[in-house]
Formats: C-alpha cells, structure tokens, sequence
C-alpha cells in the first residue's frame, strides 16, 4: 500500500515522499548446528593421514585421525553398552594421551557430557567434584589408579571404573573395574549425536584456590567458535601445517582449546603423556618437529635449560599462560632458541582464551622498550571478546589509557554465564553478561591487557596498592633467582606490608640485602618486600600457579613495624 507523506525541511521548503510498509526479509542461511561432530568429519574426511603421537618416553605410538574418528563412534557404542544416558556426566582421570582424546570428541558427540577431572586435587575436592557433577563412570590412566581407587567408595553415583592402558600401574580386583581396550574392542560404531548446539559438551571445575570448586560447563557452540578463534591469525593461527604439543593438561581450563583444534584443522597432535620431565619435553619438541608447544610458566622454566643448543627450525611458537609470565623468561628463550615466548590469558570460565599477545603491525619496528611493554601483557581480545575494566569501589568503566586499574571483566559467545549448581552466592561473579574475572588490570589505548594482580592478593600498604606480581617478576629478573612468590604479611603502622619467598637457581646462593641492592632501584620504594624468605620450593595450586593461600597461612604469624 502506497502512501504520501510531507517533510518540512530546514528553510521550510517542502518534501513530499510515497512511503509503503515494509516486508519482512527472513534470513536464508542453513540452521547447521555449531557442534563438535564437524570437526570429525574435517579429520576424517580431510585429514585422514595426519596423526596423533603419544610419546611419553615410555613408548611412542601413532594413530591416524581416520582410526581416530573411528574410536570416536566407538566411545558412543562403550557409553551404550555400560547404560549411560545422554546427557550423563562421564569423568576421566587421565594425562594427555591418544585414549583421553578419544573420549575428549567420542563422550559429547555421543551427547553425553565429559567431565574431566584434574588429577591433581586434593582428595576431598575431588570426591566432591566426582558428587557434585554425578559421574557415572570414570576412564582412568592405569597409571593414575593408585591414586584415585581409595576415593572410589566416596563416590555417590559411580557404577564402573575402566582403566586405560598408558604404562605400569597396580589393578585392583574388583568388578567394577573394566578394561578400556576389551571395551573398545567389542563395541559398536554409533552415529554421532548431537541434537543442539547449545547442549552441554563438557565440564571443567575451578581448581577452589577459595571454597569449593566451581562447575564450568561448555557448550558444542561455545567450543566451535572458540575453537575457530584459535585459527585465527590473531589467535594463534593454527592451521593444518602445525604440529602441536599441548603440555596443559586437558584437565586445566579445557586444554586451552588445543584438543579441539588440532583435529579441526589438521594439524597432527603429539600428546606428553606421563612423560613431563623437562629434558623429555624438550626432546620430543626436537624430534616431533613441534610448531607450537603450550604450558604454563613453570613449565617453560624447567625445560628452558633443555633448550639451549638445539636445532629448532619448526618451532614457531610458545604460548604461554596460568600465570604472569616473566619478561626475563621471554627474554632468555628469545636468546636461547631466537623465540620469545607467546603470553596469553583466560580463566576455566572463558574457555579458556580470551586474549593473545600478538604484537600489531602498527608496533613493527618498535624499540625494545616499547617491545618489552607489550610483551608484559597478555594482548588484546580475540574476535567475539569483549573486555572492559571497572573500578571496584564505584562500580564505573575507568579508561583505556594503560595507567587506571580495576577488575577485568569479558563477555562473549565462549564465556560462562553462570556456574553449575552453585553451592554458594555467585552474583559477584557475574553481572549481566558480563564475567568479573577477579583480575586486577589495565588496558591500553590499543587494547592491550596488563594484568596487575588478582584481586584477592593485591597488597594494600597505607593508602598505596602493592602489585605483588609486578615485585614477582622483578625479582625474578636477577639471574640467580628461579622463582619468587610475593604476598602480605601483617603491619603495626601499614596494615599490610609485602613479603618475598624466593626459590634460587640450582647451585646459586644469595643474601637479603643482594636482593634489595639489585631490585630497589626498579621499582618504587613502597614495593619493596619488609621480610624475604629463601625456600627450597614456593607451594603450588593444582594447575602449577603459585599457591599464595598456603603461603599467607605458613606466615600468618609474621608482623612488621
């Protein structure tokens, strides 16, 4: 239907115009689910010669990602046979290995949800992780039986425990226990089966540094578009060309993603196993011909002595993350290998990664100074990642000008909205959309993240904010130093003063006042640590960060003036 309408424009001169209503235009785009299922199809279909590589130094052994897929419909026909419905949740207990990847694809695509539970729990927070998702069925590392069968009776809803083959390892005799391989030998291929992109696929749990672990729970669309993020060129650009070595466990914080990736895109994987010593890290990253090798800081200092002297043609990246990672440790792989290391960030919420700190065109060419500033961050956003910084006390967006801080929160199609049936108040957690990640930071006008602290261990002396992980890496820019921990002991005059535990190089000793002599003049007089502590080991969580809880309740009895 045609209508007239008049205009008055500026000046009062006249406008008639025919309007009409306006027919609605539907979007014309196929309603394919963004589920797991099509990267096994790519693998299979695409990819189907390139491989998965355990190699724990105890054996070595290939599998094509053509058999690989197959396992995958295998693992559905295994969950039928034991009387697992969909949506239950099926735990693995296991290190990387080609058998924890067949049920990191095989249990969501056969609509079930995998759990993956991190080993290194203590024992009461795993059996309540184990009650609170209600696993019914627990795949663990032969290896790793010991360490879990005296937890087995806590476990409310476990029917059976199926034990993979990775090495030596005692086998009770209980009828509950099965064979991971005698299973997979007389199961069935079933038809992937996932009925929407937003049911769940998977769960993480938090590693509890306070109250219990928190319940993370992924969706088939949340691991797609995080997965295509990684392939990204502003992501970590992996493509079918890679050869990828994730050292994260596939129990921390979703692997980082790299589980999904590799057979996405077809780049071979070549998981670790058990084998986590330094040396053999550095080993099979020579002879695998690894692209790209992923693990936390304190990975990268073990293996960093490993390094020095090979021959490394491949070798194009080393993402890095968990933690701050130290300029001086960038820096001494830069000289070691000609490679700095690839700092990123992302929390068990985020999925994990939300920013990588690639280094923009627009810094090509940059000084080393302007070169080392970006590269104490942790980046800039990924695609689809939306990152703001709000000050805690009014609740206000503070600017993108590097220097006002306040908590990190992102938002976007690969970040929780909520955690699985919490058991306490978790509205601190989020708002709106929007996860507070607990990260104290700053962001750049080019939206590079500095992390300054997590909120819970800033240091507040007076009236002044202590970065501890600011004074951490400073310290761990002496030589001689390995790691250091800084956290708040008590204060007569200041409330809260900071104190230093520190771990030294192998065969390298080192006075208080040596310490101060060098790191005084780096950073303000306020930051300096009132006690430093040398120790044999600094206490670590159970996904290899620095345990700064056990450190505050260890000096909890320590006052300054």
């Amino acid at each position: 239907m045609m209508m007239a309408m008049q205009r008055t424009l500026r000046g009062g001169a006249k406008l008639w115009q025919a309007t009409r209503s306006v027919a609605h235009v539907p979007g014309l785009m196929s309603d394919y689910p963004l589920a797991l299922p099509a990267f096994l199809w790519r693998a299979e279909k695409l990819f189907y010669n390139k491989k998965i590589i355990d190699n724990s130094g105890v054996m070595r052994k290939e599998t094509p990602y053509s058999e690989f897929v197959q396992r995958c419909r295998k693992v559905g026909g295994i969950l039928d046979d034991l009387g697992v419905g969909e949506n239950s949740r099926v735990g693995t207990f296991a290190w990387n290995n080609g058998n924890h990847l067949d049920l990191w694809y095989g249990v969501p695509c056969a609509g079930r949800v995998l759990h993956t539970l991190n080993i290194r729990l203590f024992p009461e927070q795993l059996t309540y992780v184990v009650n609170h998702a209600e696993d019914e069925v627990i795949f663990v590392d032969r290896s790793l039986v010991a360490l879990m069968w005296p937890l087995v009776k806590t476990f409310e809803k476990v029917r059976n425990i199926v034990v993979m083959d990775d090495g030596k390892g005692e086998i009770p005799d209980d009828p509950r226990i099965l064979r991971y391989e005698e299973l997979m030998a007389n199961a069935k291929e079933v038809d992937f089966n996932v009925k929407d992109e937003r049911q769940a696929a998977s769960m993480c749990y938090t590693s509890g540094t306070t109250g219990h672990p928190k319940g993370v729970v992924y969706t088939h669309r949340s691991l797609f578009l995080h997965t295509l993020a990684l392939t990204n060129a502003d992501g970590l650009g992996i493509n079918e060309r890679d050869t990828i070595l994730p050292v994260v466990p596939m129990f921390h914080a979703n692997a980082w993603g790299l589980a999904h990736v590799a057979p996405a895109c077809g780049a071979n994987l070549v998981m670790p196993g058990l084998g986590l010593v330094p040396e053999h890290l550095a080993n099979i990253i020579e002879a695998e011909d690894v692209t790209l090798a992923a693990g936390v800081p304190t990975i990268w200092m073990g293996v960093l002595p490993h390094m020095k002297g090979r021959k490394l043609p491949h070798l194009r990246g080393i993402p890095c993350g968990g933690s701050a990672v130290p300029l001086s440790l960038s820096k001494q792989y830069e000289k070691a290998i000609g490679l700095p290391i690839l700092q990123a960030w992302g929390m068990t919420e985020t999925s994990p990664v939300a920013t990588v700190g690639a280094i923009m065109s627009k810094f090509q060419g940059a000084d080393e100074a302007t070169i080392d500033a970006l590269r104490e961050t942790v980046g800039y956003p990924l695609a689809g990642v939306e990152i703001r910084i709000v000050d805690q006390q009014t609740g206000e967006e503070v600017p993108w000008d590097g220097k006002a801080s306040g908590e990190l929160q992102v938002r976007g199609p690969w970040i929780c909205s909520a955690y699985y049936n919490p058991d306490d108040l978790e509205g601190e957690a989020f708002t709106g959309d929007w996860l507070h990640t607990g990260d104290v930071a700053t962001i750049s006008p080019d939206g590079y993240v500095k992390l300054v602290d997590r909120a819970k261990d800033v240091i507040k002396s007076g009236g002044e904010w202590v970065s501890s992980a600011d004074v951490e890496n400073i310290i761990m820019s002496h030589p001689k130093v390995a790691e250091a921990a800084v956290f708040a002991i008590k204060s007569k005059k200041w409330m809260e003063r900071p104190m230093a535990c520190v771990v030294m190089q192998p065969g390298e000793t080192m006075t208080e006042m040596e310490l101060l002599e060098f790191i005084t003049p780096k950073m303000a007089k306020w930051w300096l640590p009132d006690k430093v502590e040398f120790v044999d080991e600094i206490p670590k969580t159970s996904v290899g960060k620095f345990s700064k809880k056990d450190l505050r309740a260890r000096f909890k009895d320590v006052e300054v003036a």
